[in-house]
């Protein structure tokens, strides 16, 4: 089990974002994310949106930076993917 972030590529409000997800569940997620200070408001169905300033303090906590691909791969290999179609 696993809490990742990518990179932070994502512009909006004037920042850069990146994704923070599980490899096996949505608990563990949500509760890496308030033990971090990450708002229940950034949470977007099967991520949280996270601002680059942030991410430092999530890799320090045991979080795993990988690359975007990667993982979207391990989002999907658990399961927890919620694809762009059923987004809406």
């Amino acid at each position: 089990m696993a809490v990742l972030v990518d990179d932070p590529r994502w512009p909006a409000h004037g920042r850069l974002w990146a994704h923070l997800v599980s490899d096996s569940s949505l608990d563990e997620l949500h509760e890496f994310a308030r033990a971090q200070g990450v708002p229940a408001r950034a949470f977007d169905r099967d991520h949280y949106d996270v601002p680059e300033d942030l991410v430092p303090r999530l890799l320090a906590a045991g979080a795993e930076r990988v690359g975007g691909k990667e993982l979207v791969r391990r989002l999907i290999a658990s399961g927890l993917r919620i694809p762009a179609r059923d987004r809406r």
